[in-house]
C-alpha cells in the first residue's frame, strides 16, 4: 500500500516557504522595472554572474566539499533549466509582446505540470488533498491577472505563447532536476555552478541580441539597485529557499507555493505603482492562499509504490 503523510506542518516550517514566496513575488517588479534600463539578456548574465560569484565566495569560505567535475554537467544543466532558459525565454516572450498577465497565467501552470511528471520521474503521488490545491492555486491565479487580461487585447504570435511555454516547460524541468543525483551535493557548490549554467545561456542570448543592434545598459542608482537584489534576493536567497524545498520534501507541494507570487506581485505593483486592484483580485488572492494551505498542510505526500 502506499505510504501517506498525514502530519501538518509546525508552524516554524513555514517560514522558509512564506520567506520563498516574499522573494519571489518580487520577480515580476525587477522585470518591469529594468525594461527601460537595459537589455533583459545583458542584465539577466550580469545576475547570474554576480549570484555565481556570490556562491563562489560562501563555497570557498566554508571549505564546501565540490562536486566530481564529471558531475558538473548535471548542474550546468539544472541551472540552464531552471534560471537560464526560464528566465531568457519568459523576459523575451514578455518584451516581444506576450502580455504579462497571459505569461503569469502560464507560470501557474509550472505546479501543475511538475505534480505530473513527478509522478513517473520521481515516483512521488500527490495526495487527492494536494490536486485539490493545485486546481484552487490555478483559479486563484487566473482570477488575479483576469482583469489585465481584459485590458488592451491584441493578437499575439503563437511563437511567442510558445516561447513562454518554454520557459514555464523549463523551470518545471529544472525544478525535478534538483531532486535527481545532484540532490547529494552540497546546496552552495551546487548554486556556483548553477548560476554558470545560466549564464552561458544568458550569454548566448547576449551574443545573438549584440550581432543584430547595440545593446543597451543605462546604468544608474536603479538599474545597479534592481541588479543587487535580482542577484543576491532571486538567485541568491529565492532560489536557494526553493531548491532547499524542493530537496526536503514533495517537488509538486515546493512548486505550489509559486501560485502565490502572481496575488503578491499584484498587491506590490498596486503599492508601488498604483496600479489597479479590484474584488476579483482580492478573491483570487484567497482562492490561491487557500490552494497553497490545501498543499502544505496535512496529506501532503503519497509515495507512488508498486503493490
Amino acid at each position: 500500500m502506499p505510504a501517506v503523510m498525514s502530519r501538518s506542518l509546525p508552524a516554524t516550517a513555514w517560514l522558509p516557504s512564506l520567506a520563498f514566496v516574499l522573494v519571489w513575488s518580487t520577480g515580476f517588479i525587477v522585470g518591469k522595472a529594468i525594461v527601460p534600463l537595459a537589455d533583459t539578456s545583458l542584465f539577466l548574465l550580469a545576475r547570474f554572474a554576480v549570484a555565481g560569484l556570490m556562491f563562489v565566495g560562501w563555497s570557498l569560505a566554508a571549505g564546501t566539499a565540490w562536486p566530481p567535475l564529471r558531475e558538473a554537467p548535471r548542474h550546468l544543466l539544472a541551472g540552464a533549466l531552471m534560471q537560464g532558459i526560464y528566465l531568457c525565454a519568459g523576459y523575451g516572450a514578455v518584451a516581444q509582446g506576450l502580455p504579462p498577465a497571459i505569461m503569469a497565467l502560464l507560470g501557474a501552470l509550472q505546479p501543475l505540470l511538475t505534480a505530473l511528471l513527478a509522478i513517473p520521474l520521481l515516483k512521488e503521488l500527490p495526495s487527492r488533498r494536494t490536486w485539490q490545491g493545485l486546481a484552487l492555486g490555478a483559479l486563484g491565479v487566473a482570477l488575479v491577472v483576469a482583469p489585465a487580461m481584459q485590458v488592451g487585447s491584441q493578437p499575439v504570435s503563437p511563437w511567442i505563447v510558445l516561447l513562454g511555454v518554454l520557459a514555464i516547460v523549463s523551470i518545471t524541468m529544472g525544478t525535478l532536476l534538483q531532486k535527481s543525483a545532484i540532490a547529494a551535493c552540497d546546496l552552495r557548490a551546487s548554486s556556483a555552478w548553477q548560476n554558470l549554467g545560466a549564464m552561458l545561456v544568458a550569454g548566448i542570448m547576449v551574443a545573438i541580441q549584440a550581432a543584430d543592434a547595440p545593446l543597451h545598459w543605462h546604468g544608474g542608482p536603479t538599474l545597479w539597485a534592481t541588479l543587487a537584489w535580482a542577484a543576491v534576493g532571486l538567485s541568491g536567497a529565492g532560489t536557494w529557499l526553493l531548491v532547499s524545498l524542493v530537496r526536503r520534501g514533495q517537488a509538486a507541494n515546493a512548486a505550489a507555493l509559486m501560485f502565490l507570487a502572481p496575488p503578491l506581485a499584484a498587491l506590490q505593483a498596486w503599492l508601488l505603482f498604483g496600479e489597479r486592484l479590484d474584488a476579483v483580485q482580492g478573491l483570487g488572492m484567497v482562492v490561491a492562499g487557500a490552494g497553497v494551505w490545501l498543499c502544505q498542510t496535512r496529506g501532503r505526500l503519497r509515495h507512488a509504490e508498486a503493490r
